[in-house]
């Protein structure tokens, strides 16, 4: 892979649309790459809020409704024009933006359900691990929503640099990554980060923190 594709995979990255292939070779782009780790956090915000609408999306909708490589190309290129300005500003508007323009009535279905959200009881999760081979320390924190749940995520870790995410392993299998940064170089304080996913905290098996493709501590949900 040249490194101008490297570069322009962050958002395809960010979004999960790349191959484990193509995953893993730009995870070893992002350790030597502090700018494109920089774009892998800053895409967090867009990444959630499509993952929202495919959790509000019911399986009536025509799927010609699902976002597209022109519709990728285009958020990938708003976001390098754009991100000079008002970065953190425009990224939350650029996602509201592609979910408007995607949901259409899904999203009058949503509006309409305001309430039952707001009903919906917001208990918090909070549970850790130590990886006794790895030495990884992390806690999750997970609050139930209408549409899933809200993660904070602290790690401790001091055998930085090295890419990671966390993913979400649900009683059925499925996976979902909440949320992806660098690791800072051998610094063992705690590095704080948030995300979400479309699953409840019912639903969730385990938490993974993974960096090329490996668990460096997971996390049993209980229940």
């Amino acid at each position: 892979m040249r490194s101008l594709e490297q570069h322009v995979d962050v958002g395809a990255y960010a979004l999960g649309v790349l191959d484990e292939a193509e995953a893993f070779r730009f995870e070893d782009h992002l350790m030597e790459c502090p700018r494109c780790a920089a774009q892998v956090t800053e895409f967090g915000p867009a990444t959630r809020q499509l993952m929202l609408y495919r959790r509000a999306t019911p399986r009536s909708v025509h799927p010609f409704a699902g976002p597209g490589p022109r519709l990728l190309d285009k958020l990938l290129d708003q976001v390098a024009v754009r991100r000079r300005a008002v970065r953190r500003r425009i990224l939350y508007g650029l996602a509201a933006s592609v979910v408007v323009a995607l949901a259409g009535p899904a999203l009058m279905m949503t509006v309409g359900g305001r309430g039952a959200e707001e009903a919906v009881a917001s208990a918090e999760v909070r549970i850790a691990a130590t990886d006794a081979k790895s030495g990884v320390w992390a806690q999750v924190t997970a609050a139930d929503k209408a549409w899933g749940a809200d993660i904070e995520l602290q790690v401790k870790d001091g055998a930085g640099p090295r890419s990671c995410h966390l993913v979400i392993v649900g009683r059925d299998g499925s996976e979902e990554t909440a949320t992806g940064w660098m690791m800072p170089d051998h610094d063992a304080r705690p590095t704080t980060m948030r995300g979400g996913t479309a699953m409840h905290t019912d639903d969730v098996a385990f938490y993974d923190v993974r960096s090329n493709g490996k668990t460096l501590v997971r996390i049993p949900a209980g229940g």
